[in-house]
């Protein structure tokens, strides 16, 4: 008899819910949107109550495609989510507050002040602490909003509460202490001197510091939540990490030297290594994050699709998607001369500073709307091509990007991006490579004992392979030096402003 297994995807704007079989072929998939708010520039927010809305929205609609069998038959499930985005809760684990998002930046000073400590345990995370990052957040949350972190049980992740609700088990993932919470297992976890120097000396107390591999087991569904969708009691529930990292499973990039690309509203570039090096521009390396025993490196732009959605929503509107992407199609390499930044909420790599700003430069009375737009769609490539360049100088060689997300079905920027980064791209058939790989790990935990690649071959297939035009490419290379030369003047200017 079959099995069936359950990812969820809890992303920046909705949750999506799958059910796939052993071979990677999902039966249903239904994503929920939620919105955010954007209280004032440079934040925002979310209410985590409708992530759980829309994950049981999500699966309903999943459930009625699907037959009896088939719902009696899904013996496991996992999650994966943004991070970090952070929420206080009480001891029945709701909410107190908004959730803060991941690409909210409030908690800048919170992170140069940590980062101004030097601490040894920094070497572990590319020698500083982001802003987006749990530890930041929380000291934000202590120091400008007292009253709700008194009154909160624990401050959470969004993974860990949707866990929570799922089998009523509060433990926090290797993927987000590791990456976004400055736990070092290899050093004995959390570094207890560190939190004290930091003015975090009641960590213990205020987060989650049960900590659990990927794919380990947390426990069965709540028989509440069994009973409300007829599910089969005993499906359980598996540790998962952040949706980018969790991504690799579904990319099956859990190997060293590939690298991963999620594309979407960011991009995570992510690989394997195994052996312990330092790295400038780039985050980590971190201890065991993903695979045990292998450690991560991360690189990342935080604005990507995001940009697009902000231009054609203040620019384009009631052209279709179609015109956009023709119109943009018949605009020369370079946009005749137009070159944008696209740091709109800062840099993550590799110059790593939340104050960097989205910028066009060398506009004229002759550029149209189709020129900004294409503009923006070589800067996400120039930055693509800018972490990359910082790989291959320290010694990481990258020859082929391995790409998920929503920005592989739009192909002329994956050309793009292909063609200034000289790299091909392979897009596998499944492009949700989050929810595929939360099934992954849930399908190597029920049936491959916990053999993630063994999972991975069998459920990760190739679609397509985009080849660079490397005369393209060469063009290309003149006005990314110019990309790079206009951050590096206006670097300066940036950090004072903000």
């Amino acid at each position: 008899m079959s099995k069936y297994f359950m990812g969820v995807d809890a992303g920046t704007h909705g949750v999506r819910v799958g059910i796939t079989d052993d071979h990677g072929q999902f039966i249903a998939m239904h994503e929920v949107e939620h919105p955010t708010e954007y209280p004032v520039p440079g934040r925002a927010e979310q209410n985590a109550e409708h992530w759980w809305v829309g994950l049981k929205e999500a699966l309903r609609d999943c459930l009625n495609e699907i037959t009896e069998e088939q719902r009696k038959n899904i013996v496991s499930g996992c999650v994966c989510a943004t991070s970090s985005t952070v929420v206080p809760v009480n001891e029945d684990i709701n909410p107190l507050s908004p959730a803060i998002l991941w690409m909210d930046n409030r908690a800048v000073d919170q992170a140069d002040r940590i980062n101004a400590t030097k601490h040894p345990v920094l070497k572990y995370c590319g020698d500083a602490d982001s802003p987006e990052w749990m530890i930041p957040k929380v000291l934000w949350i202590k120091e400008n909003q007292k009253d709700i972190y008194n009154r909160s049980y624990k401050i959470i992740e969004q993974l860990d509460y949707l866990n929570y609700k799922l089998c009523g088990v509060l433990s926090s993932s290797i993927c987000q202490a590791t990456c976004k919470w400055n736990y070092v297992e290899s050093e004995g976890g959390y570094q207890k001197d560190f939190m004290e120097a930091i003015g975090l000396e009641d960590y213990e107390e205020k987060m989650v510091t049960r900590v659990d591999k990927i794919g380990t087991y947390l426990g069965k569904i709540s028989p509440e939540f069994a009973r409300e969708f007829d599910l089969n009691p005993d499906m359980i529930i598996v540790q998962g990490g952040v949706d980018a990292h969790m991504a690799m499973f579904g990319l099956n990039v859990i190997v060293p030297n590939k690298i991963g690309v999620i594309m979407g509203t960011s991009f995570v570039h992510l690989c394997l290594a195994e052996e312990k090096k330092e790295y400038k521009g780039i985050w980590g390396p971190y201890d065991g994050a993903v695979i045990d025993k292998l450690w991560l490196l991360e690189g990342g732009q935080i604005s990507a699709a995001s940009v697009l959605d902000w231009y054609q929503n203040n620019f384009y509107q009631g052209d279709s998607y179609e015109t956009i992407i023709r119109q943009a199609e018949e605009i020369p390499i370079g946009c005749d001369g137009l070159v944008a930044l696209d740091f709109f909420q800062g840099n993550r790599t590799p110059y790593k500073t939340a104050r960097a700003k989205g910028v066009y430069y060398g506009l004229k009375l002759t550029h149209t709307k189709a020129h900004l737009y294409r503009a923006l769609l070589e800067a996400v490539a120039f930055g693509t091509a800018n972490i990359i360049k910082n790989f291959d100088d320290q010694g990481y060689p990258v020859n082929t990007l391995i790409g998920c997300g929503g920005v592989t079905k739009n192909r002329l920027w994956m050309q793009i991006i292909s063609d200034v980064t000289g790299k091909p791209i392979i897009v596998n058939k499944e492009l949700q490579a989050g929810v595929l790989g939360c099934g992954v790990v849930a399908a190597a935990s029920a049936l491959y004992e916990g053999d993630f690649q063994k999972a991975a071959d069998e459920m990760v297939h190739t679609d397509v392979k985009i080849e660079p035009n490397m005369e393209n490419h060469k063009k290309y290379e003149k006005i990314f030096t110019k990309y790079l030369k206009l951050y590096e003047n206006l670097a300066e200017m940036m950090e004072m402003d903000n």
